[in-house]
């Protein structure tokens, strides 16, 4: 996979004057404050060959690509601000195939869905506009699966996203869902247990432990290829929800970047974990006062107390040549109990960055998805492709909708 020019990075768009505040989102007052999630600002360099930027006038919108209005019907695929993004909205250029990995090829968009218990699943992952341009495979990588049956049952859901402008990024990110997939099925009905019973410290533990072993095997697949550790490497986050309905706990973990957030009345929430410090860190056998009010808490990198025997089997060399160090970035790991009527969202930073850093999207995606009944399926997918000018990196979201 060709990485960008020096001094560029993959996934952004040329860069742009400050344009002016957008127009107030659907249910939004002019000069009503926007939904409290922090700003960051967009990475905004030109990509090789993209289309030159027009001067400093409104551009009218493509075709297909129209702004997103209050009770206006609901677009093939829309953006939000005062200028459509510089890519095309739909997909241009299909990834480079090699005849001996067609079993390996990337779609341009998953979906997929469920309902159990009191919970309804919708997830997507779609491929970014300057990949799509580029005709790059996409770096995210979506696993939902369902371990068990009945009110016994564990759902699972893996968001993993491959280091930029990294050989066989896609490849680590898919590895990645498969292995912590693996660990997870292997320990589901210790961990359904442990969540009907709000066991979050025995949770933390093994997960962390489980999280600690899917990183080492990356670390072993890189050294196979010859490739950096770093290179070999993804953001890996997950969701753990039980089908049981009176089990209300919804168990959150990974490693690196993205979001976490939660809707609750028609506000958005930022859920992730902040960085830790020293007082965070837990020694062995001390008392635990690293939760927060609604039981999100930190794990530290090195932690010795992991006591919990999940009964998993012993992997095979070269994964048990010593203790597998932990990851570069810290273990995240957040717990809470869902009210009726929430809307918990799980995303990679291609989601995560735009929902921060620009009110219009936030109040476009809060509008739609403040009713208590989940979107249908292609609903949803439309919704995760609104259009942000700026951001233009794979997007892939998991929303669980509480009744």
């Amino acid at each position: 996979m060709s990485g960008p020019e020096p001094g560029l990075e993959a996934g952004s768009e040329p860069e742009c004057d400050p344009a002016p505040e957008p127009a107030p989102g659907p249910g939004q007052e002019p000069g009503q404050a926007a939904p409290p999630l922090p700003r960051r600002e967009p990475v905004r360099d030109a990509p090789p060959g993209a289309p030159a930027e027009a001067p400093d006038v409104p551009l009218p919108p493509a075709a297909g690509d129209e702004p997103v209005a209050s009770g206006s019907p609901r677009p093939r695929v829309g953006f939000v601000g005062f200028r459509p993004p510089t890519y095309d909205p739909e997909p241009t250029a299909l990834p480079l195939a090699s005849p001996q990995e067609i079993g390996r090829l990337v779609p341009d968009s998953v979906l997929d869905g469920a309902r159990y218990g009191t919970c309804t699943l919708r997830a997507a992952s779609v491929r970014g506009d300057s990949a799509r341009y580029r005709g790059e495979p996409r770096r995210d990588a979506l696993v939902t699966a369902r371990f068990g049956a009945g009110a016994d049952a564990l759902v699972l859901v893996v968001v993993a996203t491959g280091a930029r402008a990294a050989e066989g990024a896609h490849r680590a990110a898919a590895d990645a869902c498969s292995w912590i997939g693996e660990a997870v099925g292997r320990s589901h009905l210790r961990l359904a247990e442990d969540m009907k019973d709000g066991r979050t410290d025995a949770l933390a533990s093994g997960l962390h432990r489980l999280t600690d072993r899917t990183y080492g095997k990356l670390r072993a697949r890189a050294a196979e290829l010859g490739l950096d550790e770093a290179a070999y490497c993804a953001a890996m986050r997950c969701l753990l929800l039980p089908a049981d309905p009176r089990a209300r706990l919804r168990v959150f973990f990974g490693v690196g970047t993205g979001g976490l957030f939660r809707l609750r009345d028609h506000e958005w929430e930022d859920l992730e974990p902040g960085l830790p410090t020293a007082a965070d860190t837990v020694a062995p056998g001390a008392p635990d006062e690293g939760h927060s009010p609604d039981g999100g808490r930190w794990e530290a990198p090195d932690d010795a107390g992991l006591t919990i025997d999940f009964d998993i089997p012993q992997p095979r060399p070269p994964f048990v040549e010593g203790p597998l160090a932990p990851p570069a970035q810290p273990f995240r790991f957040h717990a809470s109990r869902a009210n009726p009527g929430d809307m918990l969202l799980l995303c990679s930073d291609g989601l995560a960055e735009p929902l921060r850093g620009e009110p219009g999207l936030a109040g476009a995606l809060s509008a739609r998805w403040s009713s208590p009944e989940a979107p249908a399926l292609v609903e949803f997918l439309a919704d995760v492709q609104l259009r942000v000018k700026g951001y233009a990196d794979d997007r892939t979201a998991a929303a669980v909708w509480e009744a």
